[in-house]
């Protein structure tokens, strides 16, 4: 059967898969933390009846001929490029600007969220919107009506006469690679291999983004762009079932010579 056929069919199947992410791309618009996901092609194996370079009756081919079997989608990646800040006014609503994450505990391990809409517990601790701990938060305690926190991560703790009944450092951790993160949903990612050891430190220091209180990070998806991103998917997908219909007419040419 003509490699045209295998070459389209792979091109609707890589556009498919396209159109999948940039779909989930627009449905967490407006997401809080939400990082875009952008697929990687590659092209797949190509048949070769003449190597470049073979020897051609004394003369060496400068070309050859080789022919590809279509492409294949060998990554779909995370885009942690920093979300618009938008202000809430929440005492417990905390965005970093630059790199960085929190760190949530989840039932049998640390999961890291780019989310900072945080809540105050029944027995005073900073959870997130799904009740699971957020690490590396002093609890508030008894009284406490008033939350600040600084650019640096200091947290204090206040009553309504201004006094402070407490106080704390929040971290955040940075990761080497944070496109190895793996997603779970819920605005969560865990650590794998490929995405290194999560590193601890200081908002606003070795590289570690600010905080800022009373404002999240919306989602970094480009609503124009994955607009035009899907026009292109669509175009291309329609343009490789053509292909499939070309390929198929010349067949049935063949098959009809004989008569």
């Amino acid at each position: 059967m003509s490699i045209s056929l295998y070459s389209a069919a792979s091109g609707m199947e890589a556009q498919q898969t396209n159109l999948n992410v940039i779909s989930n791309n627009i449905a967490n618009v407006s997401t809080t933390g939400f990082k875009k996901s952008k697929v990687e092609f590659q092209d797949m194996f190509y048949q070769v009846p003449k190597s470049v370079g073979a020897d051609s009756g004394g003369n060496i081919l400068p070309t050859g001929i080789q022919v590809g079997t279509g492409t294949q989608v060998v990554s779909t990646s995370k885009v942690f490029t920093q979300g618009q800040v938008s202000q809430t006014g929440e005492q417990l609503d905390v965005a970093i600007v630059g790199e960085g994450f929190f760190r949530i505990q989840g039932p049998d391990e640390t999961y890291y969220t780019r989310d900072g809409a945080f809540k105050i517990g029944p027995n005073g601790e900073v959870t997130n919107s799904q009740g699971m701990p957020a690490l590396d938060f002093p609890g508030a305690p008894n009284g406490a009506t008033k939350i600040v926190i600084d650019s640096s991560g200091g947290i204090s703790y206040l009553n309504d006469n201004g006094e402070n009944l407490g106080a704390g450092q929040i971290q955040t951790v940075t990761f080497r690679n944070p496109s190895g993160l793996l997603a779970l949903g819920g605005n969560l990612f865990r650590e794998t291999d490929a995405s290194g050891a999560p590193t601890p430190g200081n908002p606003g220091q070795d590289g570690s983004g600010t905080l800022q209180q009373g404002y999240l990070e919306t989602s970094n998806v480009n609503i124009v762009e994955e607009m035009v991103n899907m026009i292109l998917a669509q175009r291309a997908y329609e343009i490789n079932s053509k292909s499939i219909q070309t390929s198929d007419n010349m067949m049935q040419q063949v098959s009809q010579l004989k008569r």
